[in-house]
């Protein structure tokens, strides 16, 4: 029997999986796909997924395998360039092939000793008292104290718990890949000037060594409309450039539509839902992967603390309390963008009025936060601005503050050199640091870096530590 199944071996099953297993849980991950996916799509990790990568020591060999770029230009592809001074070290997005952060991830979760099952597709699951059990495609029945559906958008676990998934279907499709053309460039640079003036939703852009991302609005809406094919997007460059630009030699191609759906419910008893499986939005300002990965760092453990026997009571129902309200305030924003990306008189006037308002610091700066999730604040309650925020990767006396955090502990940082975290060092870390460059006395940090305490009064931080970590040891 094993402690938890988790459906689904994209980014959000595999750093969960490894998150659970930092706590020792006892995991399997089954993933349909018997080989990585044939496209090599580049995906944007913004900026909270860099620090959280950063957290359990994964940022280096992925740093090393993709591209960095500015952190600009994300909400609605309005041109504006990074607000100044951003609390993070980490301000940059970094650009990687999914295939390799996929693959990446999930070496990762089997170094930390997960298990990891290809071809290998839920097809019924039932829950009693005591778990769940899990029945595969062939037949096979497994065992499981819990099971989370990472199983993308069509979620097999979702329907099978019968969770409600509101919202709106797709009304238009969009394709996008990346090949190479067959016109000089002063030809094709004066062509796409001339379009995405009034199509905000084309674009033909240079990418990579000799390539071009090419972004069309599609014709076809829905699943039948299937894997998009270069003949496709020829019609669709003609249809709306007068031209095909010769293109060829795709490297990948998709097609996505506008379909934007939040999952009623995460959890039903011992089966819970993350990443796509729990909410779907349009790919506009790239926040999809990165949602889903917060949602993994967000549960992982919590769930293990459940499992592990030192669970508050009702710590587990706070992963829906905490991450449903921040997959619905994604969807609104991918909602605006794509009225700003219409090419109706009203959105662009709006689209054109935005564009003076970024002007502004604090505009641009409140955008780039939402995009980036670096501005989620978790609701704890009464305190300080910083109660519930992340705390950025701080200078502290042991060098960063993200490299005391691989284990995926809690963490004690404080100031004062009088505080302790006593019967919950099991589960909490505690650097005494006056040195610290921290505007606070000390602060408690749960194990997904956000801050659960401010203060400097011991009775007060163990009521705190209760409440987050249980009973002391």
């Amino acid at each position: 029997m094993f402690d938890v199944i988790i459906a689904g071996c994209g980014p959000t099953g595999a750093v969960l999986a490894a998150e659970l297993r930092l706590h020792g849980v006892r995991v399997l991950v089954l993933e349909r796909d018997t080989e990585p996916a044939s496209y090599v799509r580049i995906v944007g990790l913004h900026i909270r997924t860099i620090e959280l990568m950063a957290m359990r020591g994964l940022l280096e060999r992925i740093a090393a395998r993709g591209r960095r770029r500015p952190a600009a230009g994300f909400f609605a592809a309005i041109d504006k360039p990074a607000p100044k001074g951003l609390d993070s070290a980490h301000a940059y997005l970094l650009g990687i092939p999914q295939p390799v952060i996929v693959q990446l991830l999930e070496d990762h979760a089997v170094a930390l000793g997960a298990q990891v099952r290809h071809g290998c597709t839920v097809a019924g699951a039932e829950q009693d008292g005591d778990g769940v059990t899990v029945e595969l495609a062939g037949g096979e029945r497994l065992r499981s104290r819990y099971l989370v559906g990472c199983d993308g958008a069509r979620s097999t676990v979702r329907k099978l718990l019968g969770v409600g998934f509101p919202g709106e279907p797709a009304r238009s499709a969009t394709l996008m890949g990346e090949m190479e053309v067959g016109v000089p460039q002063e030809e094709l640079a004066a062509k796409v000037a001339e379009i995405s003036a009034t199509d905000r939703r084309f674009s033909l852009s240079p990418f990579g060594a000799g390539g071009y991302r090419v972004v069309v609005p599609g014709a076809a809406v829905g699943e039948e409309a299937g894997p998009p094919t270069l003949e496709d997007f020829r019609h669709q460059l003609r249809t709306v450039a007068g031209t095909d630009f010769g293109v060829h030699s795709p490297r990948w191609m998709s097609r996505f539509g506008d379909a934007t759906r939040l999952a009623e419910r995460y959890r039903v008893g011992r089966v819970l839902l993350a990443g796509d499986a729990a909410h779907i939005h349009p790919p506009i300002g790239g926040q999809g992967l990165n949602l889903g990965v917060q949602d993994a760092f967000n549960l992982g453990w919590k769930l293990a603390a459940q499992i592990r026997g030192w669970a508050p009571a009702q710590l587990l129902d706070t992963y829906h309390a905490e991450r449903h309200p921040v997959a619905g305030d994604v969807l609104d924003n991918t909602r605006a963008q794509l009225e700003l990306l219409s090419t109706g008189a009203g959105p662009q006037a709006v689209r054109r009025l935005l564009t003076e308002l970024m002007d502004f610091d604090e505009v641009n700066r409140y955008l780039l936060e939402k995009i980036t999730a670096t501005g989620v604040r978790y609701d704890f309650g009464a305190g300080l601005d910083l109660l519930g925020r992340r705390l950025p990767d701080l200078d502290v006396a042991q060098g960063r503050l993200y490299d005391l955090l691989h284990r995926g502990r809690g963490l004690l940082l404080d100031r004062t050199g009088r505080l302790s975290a006593g019967g919950w060092s099991d589960r909490v870390d505690h650097l005494s640091d006056p040195t610290a460059a921290l505007d606070a006395s000390a602060v408690l940090l749960r194990p997904d870096g956000h801050v659960a305490w401010i203060g400097d009064d011991q009775r007060d931080l163990d009521e705190h530590l209760a409440r987050w970590f249980g009973p002391p040891a």
